[in-house]
């Protein structure tokens, strides 16, 4: 059976959708060299920049630019006003969640999540239990993951609360659009992401309880995949970019190192692991943390966003479970629905996905950037048998969905301008007093052919996105 997927700028019978005719109007009067004259010069100025992410394990060098793709996505204003609510609703559940977990578990005591499941989660933090944070907030930044099948609903793919990336591409989009195109934004109403920043900057304050708290992003380094992100971010909220030996402990107080002296340090927006935040508490071996960083943050003196601990939420075997966080906490329907998901644990799941292999998408509960992953109906048989011994051996570390019908929207290919199939992934702002977006995100797309995977580190493409008035 044909499977049939969601275009985005155009309806089933071809007709342009009504929120990209400015856009189509536009394309329609351009002249083709000057298109692909501009499309060089995007990725001219993408290359001096230096908008790149790193790839692991490559034998081509590391540093790869990520395509973009300059025709963009565009989302009617009263879609944007669905997914933005159903985004908040979703990540103010998930806060209220790792706030009972750490402290008195009522989720768990009604039943409602096994409590093996999260408590025997590797993600799951012990010194985290009993430890008020300031607002109930965990997870300060958030990213979540939505696809659109074959009807045009939206679903939600995951959730990311450790550390989310991708925001400095949503951004650097949008200005290399309007500084290519500056035409195309005249004749619309596209709403505008560039404050993002100084919301970030704001969310980061209102975490700490000190009146001018000052912030600090922690990155693990220059050879990190996202490390132009953290320079990009940190530059833009006009704070100091820091590694782990910029800092030090004294008297349970963290301070960075400055010609002027130590400086004490308030907010660490940190994008390093938990196992690498602090070596005497996690792992004895990283070079990237600040020893005696926990003991800091359990003292109240200094907030990490997003705090330790969050990952056991955004586990992709916690995931199913999320619509009943909704009811639980905030007496809710979910507005944004779960991808069906089954849990290779369950002996009933499992005998199920086994049967199913070439239909289903298999991935590893903790795995991301697509990593690690099956995608059943692309996999040769050999691939299907490995990962079949893989399931069987450890049911536990893996959850399938069906291979969904991911909306497609046009890009340019080579030949001529093609379909390739896109997500989306809006970032989510929460301070004590609000939860925030921009209007937008970072739409992510597969670039080869008939692929429905998405992640740069697979060869995924971006594209700028508009909500579109």
């Amino acid at each position: 059976m044909a499977r049939v997927f969601y275009d985005e700028m155009h309806d089933a019978t071809g007709v342009c959708r009504p929120h990209y005719s400015g856009f189509a109007r536009w394309l329609a009067d351009m002249p083709a060299e000057q298109l692909q004259q501009r499309r060089r010069e995007a990725d001219l100025l993408f290359y001096r920049a230096g908008i790149t992410f790193t790839l692991y394990g490559d034998d081509q060098g590391t540093e790869r630019l990520i395509p973009f793709d300059t025709i963009p996505r565009s989302i009617p204003a009263s879609e944007w006003k669905i997914i933005e609510a159903g985004c908040i609703q979703r990540v103010q559940a998930l806060n209220l969640f790792l706030a009972d977990l750490y402290h008195d578990q009522l989720i768990l005591k009604e039943g409602l999540i096994p409590p093996e499941q999260v408590l025997a989660n590797d993600q799951y933090q012990l010194a985290m239990q009993g430890l008020d944070v300031p607002g109930n907030v965990y997870a300060h930044i958030a990213g979540v993951d939505l696809v659109r099948d074959g009807n045009g609903a939206y679903y939600v793919l995951e959730d990311n609360l450790r550390t989310p990336s991708g925001v400095s591409y949503m951004l650097e989009n949008r200005k290399m659009m309007m500084r290519l195109f500056p035409e195309l934004f005249g004749g619309q109403r596209v709403a505008p992401i560039d404050h993002y920043p100084n919301l970030l900057l704001d969310t980061l304050r209102q975490a700490s309880e000190v009146e001018q708290p000052n912030v600090v992003v922690l990155t693990p380094g220059r050879f990190n995949s996202a490390y132009f992100e953290h320079a990009f971010l940190a530059r833009e909220m006009g704070v100091e970019l820091v590694e782990g030996a910029d800092l030090f402990v004294r008297d349970e107080r963290v301070y960075m190192r400055t010609t002027a002296g130590p400086q004490q340090v308030d907010v660490i927006y940190r994008r390093i692991d938990d196992d690498f935040l602090d070596p005497l508490a996690f792992n004895p071996d990283s070079m990237l943390g600040v020893p005696g960083l926990l003991a800091a943050y359990r003292a109240g003196s200094v907030v990490l966003a997003n705090a330790i601990g969050t990952g056991v939420a955004d586990d992709k075997s916690v995931y199913p479970y999320v619509p009943e966080m909704i009811r639980f906490y905030l007496d809710e329907e979910p507005i944004l629905h779960n991808v069906p998901t089954w849990q290779c644990r369950r002996p009933q799941d499992l005998s199920h996905v086994l049967a199913h292999l070439p239909e289903l998408v298999v991935k590893e509960a903790q795995g991301s950037g697509g990593y690690g992953m099956l995608v059943g109906p692309a996999a040769t048989t050999a691939e299907i048998e490995a990962f079949r011994a893989r399931l069987i051996a450890r049911p536990e570390a893996y959850i399938a969905q069906p291979t969904l019908s991911l909306s497609t929207c046009p890009i340019f290919v080579d030949s001529g301008i093609a379909p390739r199939h896109i997500d989306l992934r809006p970032f989510v702002l929460s301070a004590p007093e609000n939860t925030r977006l921009v209007p937008g995100g970072l739409t992510r797309v597969a670039l080869r052919e008939g692929s429905l995977v998405v992640n740069s580190s697979q060869g995924g493409g971006t594209k700028d996105t508009w909500v579109v008035e």
